[in-house]
């Protein structure tokens, strides 16, 4: 069955299309939930959410704008890291100095603006850079598991990562920090 057909169905409320969704995207959802979130009960509670949310959004799924593959990577990834935070700030104690987050509509403007210099200077790199990036820094992946999946020792990988941040450092002219 394809893909947009399948969230329409979900979209219309059909159970067995959901239940098929998992079935053939399922491993890859756990592929991306593995090492951002390593306790085994946090990732299942992490995979049902996504799948409370796929029933819940599937309507907002568009073909044009990219693929179902794509649309849940980045739900998969985005809700494990939501998740981890929840996490993390369940167990930190609160102080009453605590800054708010947000900071001044001069700081979020500065932000947004390197955002979109980083996206541009990713984009620019080759492929296989650009994956050894997204693995390590955006899906969190481990410096062993990079290696194995790439037929790669750690150090090799490492090494890359090194001459990658390298080189992004002398894309963004050097003082590229959050």
């Amino acid at each position: 069955m394809e893909d947009a057909s399948l969230m329409k169905q979900i979209a219309g409320g059909d159970e067995a299309a959901l239940q098929a969704l998992l079935r053939r995207y399922g491993p890859l959802i756990r592929y991306i939930l593995r090492p951002i979130l390593p306790d085994q009960r946090d990732r299942e509670e992490c995979y049902a959410d996504i799948s409370l949310k796929i029933w819940q959004t599937a309507g907002s799924f568009d073909e044009t704008k990219g693929t179902l593959k794509a649309w849940l990577t980045v739900l998969s990834r985005n809700s494990a890291l939501n998740h981890a935070r929840r996490r993390a700030e369940a167990d930190a104690p609160l102080e009453e100095n605590m800054p708010h987050e947000a900071g001044s509509a001069e700081e979020a403007l500065l932000r947004r603006e390197r955002q979109a210099k980083l996206k541009a200077v990713i984009a620019a790199l080759p492929p296989e850079e650009r994956n050894l990036f997204y693995r390590k820094y955006y899906y969190c992946q481990p410096t062993a598991q990079m290696a194995a999946e790439l037929c790669l020792t750690e150090r090799a990988v490492e090494g890359r990562l090194y001459r990658l941040r390298q080189r992004l450092r002398a894309m963004l002219g050097g003082d590229f920090c959050e």
